[in-house]
């Protein structure tokens, strides 16, 4: 409870400070934080917490499963904009089921999972967080997410680009860097300086949550943003959490993997969803209302589990 209350607290106030932040600064700050975050933090995050972190064991199932969520969401989606069509004789528009299918798929399992994960059950199980969000959420997003923008979007000039971010991506070559230097002992100042580095990092990524969040105006499409949320965030996480008991996993592990499957709708969704013309304004409000619900099914979660 000490730790869920811990956690509450930062998540809030550090959310609401940048909220109010980007009220108050200009837009090109918050450009620059995303930016030293991506090239800096999150990489030296993820180089600090491997080094504190236990490999053993089949982490290996983190990623399967996060892919596994993938392929179960898009479906679910698909499943219900099919519906609609056969009851109603009508479909939303091109755009929009890309943006529902995306919103049902990949979750902030970073930005949002890290902290969450660190915060409850410490550094031993941060790898499984790692290996769901790395290896799975964004193989997903620049992959899967990647192919159904292009076929439901208007601007497939902009594909290479986001290969180039998938190659050269700072927190996936921290991942590697990470992995490489885990067992290699470094002098304790340097040491405490990267868990502090890791540490400030995660807590700036809570305060650009809350400044990108300051810029949503408008609320659109509230009801397939809600059904792609429930997808994502309820459905695709208490199927998949039955099966996991018999893939011989600890509590905790199963938890780790509940929790990032349950996370709310990715920032990257918006990403694609500006550079592939999808629908916009139900991207922007699937993330705010996740972001929101997320409040509310944390506990839920951690009560079933």
């Amino acid at each position: 409870m000490v730790n869920i209350l811990e956690l509450y607290a930062r998540l809030i106030l550090l959310v609401l400070l940048g909220f109010f932040l980007a009220r108050k600064l200009p837009p090109i700050f918050t450009t620059r934080l995303a930016q030293f975050l991506f090239w800096v933090g999150i990489p030296i995050t993820i180089v600090s917490f491997l080094r504190q972190t236990d490999l053993s064991g089949p982490i290996w199932i983190a990623p399967a499963i996060a892919h596994t969520a993938t392929l179960l969401g898009i479906c679910f989606a698909w499943l219900l904009i099919q519906g609609q069509s056969f009851w109603t004789n009508a479909k939303p528009p091109k755009k929009t089921r890309g943006s529902i299918l995306l919103a049902s798929m990949v979750g902030n399992t970073g930005a949002i999972g890290y902290p969450v994960i660190l915060t409850l059950l410490g550094t031993q199980y941060f790898a499984w967080a790692l290996f769901y969000d790395l290896l799975g959420s964004l193989f997903a997003t620049f992959g899967s997410g990647v192919i159904l923008a292009t076929h439901f979007g208007h601007n497939s000039q902009t594909k290479p680009r986001f290969w180039q971010t998938f190659l050269i991506n700072p927190p996936l070559w921290g991942f590697g860097f990470g992995l490489l230097f885990q067992q290699v002992p470094l002098p304790q100042v340097i040491d405490l300086s990267l868990k502090g580095l890791a540490w400030t990092s995660l807590s700036l990524s809570l305060v650009l949550i809350g400044m990108r969040l300051s810029h949503i105006n408008y609320w659109q499409n509230l009801r397939w943003a809600g059904i792609s949320v429930g997808i994502k965030m309820l459905l695709v996480p208490l199927i998949l959490s039955t099966v996991l008991p018999f893939l011989g996993l600890t509590t905790n592990t199963i938890e780790v993997i509940v929790l990032q499957m349950a996370m709310p709708p990715a920032f990257s969704t918006l990403v694609i969803a500006e550079n592939f013309n999808l629908d916009k304004d139900l991207s922007v409000t699937a993330l705010a209302l996740g972001t929101l619900i997320f409040l509310f099914t944390l506990p839920v979660w951690l009560w079933l589990f």
